[in-house]
């Protein structure tokens, strides 16, 4: 009887802990990613790998919170193709609060099976810009523009000829709304305080996939943060105009000291390396590649300068080649706000680099302008004394060491005893004069 009672009460004991662990593994399961900032090709493929697990581990639905300024065309349309065809539900959620689906967000957030926003957010301002973030020309402008209308339409019918209107209106005028006249016009589905409150409004809610309707089942569900990869971070940094700029103006400099002071490996490795990583932001950034010209001929003046003295002339002027040049390479007209670089960081690193360069350069030719102090020609100006005549030649120790010298052409004859200069050195010879 004893032991049927421990076993009943450990029964009791578990058997809560037990339906607990057995019901958390029947809960959906809701993954999260957050897009936070311009759209970039990292965040593409941060998308794309996240609809592969969310597949993998049969997700209920995927949560993308969205805080974006915009970006491209061909990054919005490639986004905006990826989540159409996701076998996973794809909510957008426009979060936090003073969080914004600007621009190419605007569309983003229409794409999705089901879109939310935080109160305090906005939506709108999706006039389209170039595969650079540039402003279009008048007749591309137009063509653009009709074109996003048309995938815009499409996304947008659903949910009724208001909220196509006003999409619509988001791209010929540029306008902008609130959470509320979004939710208002039909072209957001539910206002969301938190991940929680949208998930217990998207239980029960039926959206359309591509092989047909679904309807979510979000009670009780686990939610699960999916963070970018490594390499991903790594690459939505190499976007950052300002340090795609620290990496162009460390690279130049690095390489420049290398040549300028050959022999070593630090600094070459360090410039090859941080071009190449500025290569891929360069590559995807709207950069007017003639400020580079300005660039460069900003470390040739400072080189120059130190070379060759002008009392600072030549290092002012290539400080100011090099702000403008660097304001030419990424604040070019039509570039997006969000797409430029720093003007205050761009004037100190250039006044920084102006002065380093400087005394790095300066430090490393006069190092090269010291005199030897090894070898055969280190003996050249040292004092000796003959141990013979030297007339013309004889024996004369230098140091510790017993050297054959032979008179300079004009000197005296010494003796035995006497302090010489050595003023030649010719073959294993030493040239030498009388001291005195």
């Amino acid at each position: 009887m004893k032991r049927i009672a421990l076993l009943l009460f450990l029964t009791a004991l578990f058997l809560p802990g037990l339906k607990t662990a057995r019901a958390q593994d029947d809960s959906p399961l809701v993954l999260v990613l957050t897009a936070d900032g311009p759209l970039t090709p990292a965040m593409r493929e941060y998308l794309k790998r996240a609809i592969d697990i969310a597949e993998q581990r049969g997700a209920e639905a995927l949560i993308l919170q969205l805080n974006t300024p915009g970006g491209s065309i061909d990054l919005m349309t490639e986004m905006v193709q990826v989540m159409r065809a996701s076998p996973v539900p794809v909510v957008v959620y426009v979060t936090p609060n003073g969080a914004m689906a600007g621009s190419a967000g605007t569309v983003i957030t229409l794409a999705g099976h089901a879109a939310a926003m935080s109160p305090e957010t906005m939506i709108g301002a999706a006039s389209p810009v170039g595969s650079q973030g540039e402003d279009l020309g008048e007749a591309l402008d137009k063509k653009i523009k009709e074109a996003t209308k048309a995938l815009t339409r499409s996304l947008a019918e659903r949910r009724g000829a208001e909220a196509v209107e006003l999409a619509e209106s988001t791209i010929d005028d540029a306008i902008a709304v609130s959470a509320s006249e979004a939710l208002e016009a039909g072209l957001v589905d539910f206002i969301a305080t938190d991940l929680d409150d949208l998930l217990a409004q998207l239980d029960g809610f039926t959206v359309k996939m591509a092989e047909g309707e679904h309807t979510l089942e979000t009670t009780g569900a686990v939610t699960e943060d999916l963070p970018m990869s490594f390499v991903e971070q790594l690459l939505d940094i190499l976007v950052n105009p300002n340090i795609v700029f620290l990496l162009v103006t460390i690279g130049v400099q690095a390489i420049l000291i290398e040549l300028s002071s050959p022999g070593g490996w630090a600094a070459g490795f360090t410039g090859l390396s941080c071009l190449a990583l500025a290569a891929y932001g360069l590559g995807v950034l709207p950069v007017n590649w003639f400020g580079a010209l300005f660039i460069l001929a900003s470390f040739v003046l400072f080189v120059l300068d130190v070379k060759a003295p002008t009392h600072g002339a030549l290092t002012t002027a290539g400080i100011g080649s090099f702000i403008l040049g660097a304001l030419v390479l990424f604040n070019s007209p039509g570039v997006p706000q969000f797409q430029r670089v720093s003007v205050p960081l761009v004037i100190g690193v250039g006044i920084i680099t102006g002065i380093l360069f400087a005394l790095v350069v300066g430090f490393a030719i006069r190092a090269q302008r010291v005199p030897i102090s090894v070898g055969l020609e280190s003996m050249v100006h040292k004092t000796g004394i003959a141990r013979t005549d030297i007339n013309p030649t004889g024996q004369l120790q230098a140091g510790s060491e017993l050297w054959t010298a032979e008179l300079a052409e004009g000197a005296e004859p010494v003796r035995a005893g006497e302090s010489v200069e050595i003023v030649e050195i010719r073959g294993m010879r030493l040239r030498v004069r009388k001291l005195g």
